[in-house]
């Protein structure tokens, strides 16, 4: 005992010396006291980014890491958003549509949303296993058109065009709703709640993640992306590897979605179209391929960026307000990660958290 001791005091000393270690406390310190300085538009964006970087580290565990590449996240996205309103919410009437719902705890929903979605992936696996690169895209890519139909045609689980409200969570005796609850004289209401949930919710997902790419799962993933064959002749069973890391991803993509519904307080069929899962190959790209940090890096970068242009538009050339005239801001945004994406790809092949890696470096 006394030898592991002495053996840990010097590797203690040497990452507490580091000064990532320092850079690291002080930002775990800011995220968790900014809700008590941030007002509710803030909050909302920075809870956006939040579900979008885990969304965005499940894709990089399947396209970064693996190689695969998948046009159909935000068809999972869709299934845990909608999966825990089906599972937490009551039956009922809404917009003139009867409603179905389980009345699970929403915690158990939640849970189970999550699941559904890996679920979902499971079934689609055994197609992901065996097709690669654009055939795979393509086939992910029915996903969305097959979503898109069911989400607007099964008014009864999906409330249809007009979509459904968003029962709120409920853990531990806290309801994650807009009833005001004062700590330290500052009102917090469902954002300021949800915050800290979803920071929790994101550092264990990163960390799950870092420890798959890290470890012996991790290495076999990278080997398949860079050499299928060779993979396969050292023994990794390619397909089993392709299949569990879709189920993984798409495990990711429902919780990323039930954040979302809760962050919204109601899930709309038409977000969860072409347009998002484009948007969540855009982070990965900007951020960096095969890393936890690229995909936080990202998701920040492409989330955050609409809603800086909506928020200052007054005082950026240019662009106006929505419905003024002029460049709105969110085509803006377009316009600007767009350019990111190209000028990744040109200048930063390994994005924003890999600057010095050598464009003209072979494979």
């Amino acid at each position: 005992m006394s030898e592991t001791t002495t053996a840990f005091a010097p590797a203690l000393t040497a990452r507490l010396r580091h000064p990532r270690t320092w850079i690291w406390a002080a930002g775990s310190v800011l995220l968790l006291a900014l809700p008590f300085y941030l007002d509710r538009f803030w909050l909302q964006a920075g809870l956006f980014a939040m579900a979008a970087a885990i969304g965005a580290i499940g894709l990089n565990l399947l396209t970064g890491a693996t190689g695969q590449l998948s046009m159909g996240h935000a068809f999972f996205l869709a299934v845990g958003a909608y999966g825990y309103c089906v599972l937490a919410g009551e039956s009922g009437t809404e917009n003139g549509h009867s409603l179905s719902g389980l009345g699970l705890p929403s915690g158990l929903a939640a849970v189970l949303a999550v699941l559904l979605a890996g679920a979902a992936g499971g079934l689609f696996s055994p197609i992901a296993g065996r097709l690669r690169g654009a055939y795979l895209g393509i086939a992910t890519l029915a996903l969305i058109f097959i979503g898109q139909h069911v989400l607007f045609n099964a008014s009864s689980l999906t409330g249809g065009y007009n979509g459904r409200s968003v029962p709120p969570l409920s853990l531990f005796g806290l309801t994650f709703d807009d009833t005001e609850v004062v700590v330290a004289a500052v009102p917090f209401q469902s954002s300021e709640k949800l915050w800290h949930a979803a920071l929790a919710a994101l550092l264990l997902s990163g960390l799950f993640a870092r420890g798959v790419l890290r470890g012996r799962p991790g290495r076999a993933l990278n080997a398949i992306r860079d050499h299928r064959i060779a993979a396969g002749v050292m023994g990794v069973p390619v397909a089993r590897y392709r299949a569990g890391v879709f189920v993984l991803s798409s495990m990711y993509a429902g919780l990323a979605g039930v954040l979302l519904a809760l962050v919204f307080q109601r899930t709309v069929p038409e977000y969860f179209g072409m347009v998002l899962s484009l948007e969540y190959l855009a982070m990965i790209v900007i951020g960096g391929l095969g890393t936890v940090a690229g995909a936080v890096v990202g998701a920040a970068f492409v989330s955050l960026l609409p809603a800086l242009l909506t928020h200052y538009s007054d005082s950026l050339p240019l662009v106006a307000a929505p419905g003024t005239g002029g460049l709105a801001p969110g085509e803006a945004s377009r316009y600007l990660y767009g350019a990111a994406v190209v000028a990744a790809v040109l200048f930063l092949p390994g994005g924003l958290t890999r600057p010095t890696k050598n464009s003209g470096e072979k494979k």
